[in-house]
Formats: structure tokens, sequence, C-alpha cells
């Protein structure tokens, strides 16, 4: 809803009720006064015609024959030919009723309805004097009243109430035409003077719309008015005005932080060759705690390839880095879908983590999952080579599952994710070991009572480790066992 409508809606109603109070007020005025003139008009015929009764009466009580029935009602017809005399309008009437409502006067021809006479019943037994309302004959009366009892009468001085009230509603009606047709003219020029006074802002909203669909900050509103809608079109030019400072230094801010962007993910693209996304995400995410190492419980994967050196003599230079490229592609695709990130590359060997930098509760399973995929892997890279007329490679796979020190470590110039402590060095051994027992994967005792419940495995010796006191376990592990697998591990336990 607009500010005009809202205006007129707010002021019309006030105009309208002004407009009805001073028609009401005018209406009463002009009745109160009709009906004070017609009161004392009825009033003072009603007086004289009283006391000619009252004369006409003593007559009969002085000369002694107010008990004779002819001297009444010759007494009678001479107050009945007083109250024709003094009548001075045809519309004027004088009625007199007995003690049942009965004519027993009137001064022309009337017909009183029933109720009528059920009214003038109760007028003689009341008795009221003075100003009084009422119908006869179907004609509405304004009359004056008194009791007559020597005769027994109650008598009503009567005019036709539009002979007083006729000129006071004709007046009424003028006057609402003319309060009407001000009301008219006062809502014309309402809507003139909104218009007026509501211009200016339906100019500022105007150019606040213009400026939202073109976004063309240069823009003015012309200042008309030296009041407050005037002081309201200047304040918004200099809203424009500095609107438009920033809304420049926001596009030359926002060409920065894209150039930024973009210079920020080519960097990332170039630094994720070397490394790891997870790592690289957490020191950009978070660069001031890039360098700060903590101890944590996680898994350590060691994969190497066995007898690559002899592979390597076999092979062209740029070959054999072909050939290692597409099994590092292989064996990285692995760990990435099991959750683990590389650490490094040593020589043809792998050392991958999990469980940092982000950790989670089944990450020994989850490392235990990416060897036994990257045995697989190697099956199908074999079978490529064997298609290639390649050397096939032959890897083995160390697990361990324990706290080792992980951080960025390194200096300014040089610095890697990496992970260190005796954990680290015994999957290392364990890696080394595959090929004493002939097994493409071994995992360490902690390793083991993580994924026992899961996945069949099986111990194979209890060997010493340089560093270590006491012997360690290690285990071997697969998916499924194979039907004579089932059939010895039982036995060799």
């Amino acid at each position: 809803m607009s500010i005009r409508v809202k205006i007129v809606l707010v002021v019309l109603p006030i105009l309208l009720v002004a407009v009805v109070l001073a028609g009401m007020s005018s209406y009463f005025v002009a009745a109160r006064a009709v009906t004070r003139v017609a009161t004392d008009f009825l009033d003072f015929k009603a007086s004289e015609l009283e006391k000619y009764a009252e004369s006409q009466w003593n007559l009969l009580v002085e000369n002694g024959v107010a008990d004779r029935p002819d001297m009444v009602a010759a007494a009678k017809a001479g107050v009945e030919s007083f109250a024709v005399s003094i009548l001075r309008s045809p519309t004027e009437l004088i009625l007199g009723f007995d003690k049942d409502g009965t004519l027993v006067l009137k001064t022309s021809a009337v017909d009183l309805r029933p109720e009528e006479t059920s009214r003038a019943a109760e007028l003689h037994t009341r008795g009221e004097r003075g100003f009084l309302t009422l119908s006869a004959g179907g004609t509405e009366r304004v009359a004056s009243g008194f009791p007559f009892g020597p005769f027994g009468w109650y008598v009503l001085v009567t005019e036709e109430r539009s002979a007083f009230y006729g000129d006071v509603e004709t007046i009424t009606r003028a006057t609402l035409a003319i309060l009407a047709a001000s009301l008219v003219i006062a809502t014309i020029l309402l809507l003139i003077f909104v218009r007026y006074l509501t211009g200016p802002l339906t100019v500022v909203a105007g150019a606040m719309r213009r400026i939202i669909d073109s976004g063309d900050m240069s823009e003015r509103v012309p200042v008309e008015y030296k009041d407050e809608i005037g002081q309201l079109s200047h304040t918004f030019n200099i809203m424009l005005e500095e609107l438009g400072k920033a809304y420049e230094n926001i596009k030359r801010y926002a060409l920065s932080a894209k150039i930024a962007e973009i210079r920020e993910r080519k960097t990332k693209n170039v630094f994720q060759l070397y490394v790891p996304k997870h790592v690289l995400d957490e020191v950009m995410g978070n660069p001031e705690q890039a360098l700060v190492g903590e101890d944590r419980v996680l898994a350590i994967l060691f994969s190497d390839i066995r007898g690559f050196t002899s592979i390597s003599e076999k092979m062209m230079p740029d070959d054999l880095v072909a050939n290692l490229n597409r099994y590092f592609d292989l064996m990285v695709n692995v760990i990435d879908a099991h959750g683990g990130i590389v650490d490094k590359y040593i020589g043809d060997a792998i050392m991958a983590i999990f469980g940092a930098p982000v950790k989670r509760e089944d990450d020994v399973l989850h490392a235990v999952q990416a060897g036994l995929g990257m045995v697989d892997a190697l099956k199908s890279f074999n079978a490529e080579q064997e298609q290639r007329g390649k050397p096939p490679f032959n890897t083995g796979i160390g697990i361990n599952y324990g706290l080792v020190t992980v951080g960025n470590i390194g200096c300014d110039k040089k610095m890697n994710y990496t992970v260190i402590g005796d954990m680290v060095n015994l999957a290392s051994r364990l890696e080394g070991q595959t090929k004493t027992y002939r097994q493409p994967i071994l995992i360490s005792e902690s390793a083991w009572m993580k994924v026992r419940d899961t996945l069949p495995c099986r111990q194979m010796d209890k060997i010493a480790v340089k560093g270590k006191e006491r012997g360690v376990k290690v285990f071997t592990v697969r998916k499924e066992l194979t039907e004579p697998e089932t059939r010895a591990w039982p036995i060799h336990e």
C-alpha cells in the first residue's frame, strides 16, 4: 500500500467525522430551537383554552346550574366554539377525550385509530401537561395537553409536525448536501496535496529502483524542498556518493581476491604434486600450526619392490621411469581410496600413513585393506607387464600400528610432513621380512589385535628386532582364505 493511500485513509475518516458531527450539530440546534417555538406556541393556546373552560365552569357554579346537564352541555359547546376561534391554520387541531379515549371535543373531522384511542386514554389517566408528540388520524403531530376535571376531559392543542419541522428537515437536507459537496472538494484537495507532498518520495523511490536494476551509482535525486523531504533527498544523494566509492573499492578488492585465489589455486596444484593433499589443506587452512608436531597413534605402511636393481638393469632409463610411475599411480590410488596419504617415496619404496592429519577409529583396518588392495592391484599390473613383454614387479608390504611423532619436520627452506619413531622402523623391518617368509604382506601384533575379528590372520613367527629386548610377533593377513589355506592354517596354529 502506497504512502499516498495511507495518508488519504488516515485524513479522510477525520474529514468524514467532522462533516457528520457538523451536520448532526446543525440539525439538533435547529430542532431544539423549533421545539422551543412550538412549545411556546402550543402552550399559549392551551393556556388560553384552559382559562376559557374554567371561566365557563365558574359561571355554571356561580349561577347554581352546574348540576343541570343542559347548561353543562351549553358550556361545553361554548368551549368548543372558543377552541375553533383560536385556530389560525387549517392543520391545527384541538381534541378532547374522556377517560376511555373517546373524542368529546374536536375542531375538525378526524378518525382515530385503535392504538391512537388507547394512547388518548393513557394520557387521560396520567393527566400529563406540557409538550408531547402523538399520532392522530395517521398524522404525526406535536401537542400541548392539559386535563380539565370539571368536564372529565383531557384536552390536546395540536399541530402537524411538518408545520414546525418541515423547514428544519429542508435546512438539514441542504446542510447535508453542502457538507457532502465540501467533503468531495476536500477529498480532491487532499489527493492533490498528498500527490504534491509525496512526489519527491516517489522520485527517491524510483531512483532507488533504477539503481537496483542498473547498478548505476551516478544517478542523483533533485532536491526540490527545504524541509525534511529535501533533507531526505540530500542525504540519499550523499549515500549514493558513498556507496559509489564503496562499490569501486569492493570491485578492486574482489579483483585482487580473485587474482589471489587463482594464484593460490595454481600454487596449490603445483605443490600437490609434491605434498599430500591432506597435508597441503591443513597447512594452508591453519598455517600458524604448520610447524607444530604431536605424538599420535596411527598405522604405517611400507611397500618395496623386490629385486628392483636387477629389473632396472634390464630396462632403458626412460622405460624404467615410465613403468615405475605407472606402478606408483596404481599403488597410490589404492592408498588414497582407503584414506591414507603417501608420506614419501624412497627409491622404489612407498611409505604411507593412516591416521594423520585426519584420524579415524579404524585407521589400522584401512591400512591393512589398502595393503591387500595393493596386492590385488599388483596382479593387474603384472598381467599388463606380461602383455607388454616387460618384467613383473614383486613387492613386500609391512604394516605396523603404534605411537609416533607426526608433524612438519625440516627447515624453512625444505620441510616434509612425516612421521618418526620406533614404530616406523618396525614397519620397515616387517616389509623386509616378507621376502624371508615368502608372504606379500606382514603386520605387527598391535595391528593384528585391531583386525583379527575382521580379516583372517595367521602368526608367522616371533622375530628379534634390533633395539627390542623381546621378540616381536609377526602375522600375515588375507582378504579371504583359499581352499588350501582354509585347511592348512588351523593345522599350523
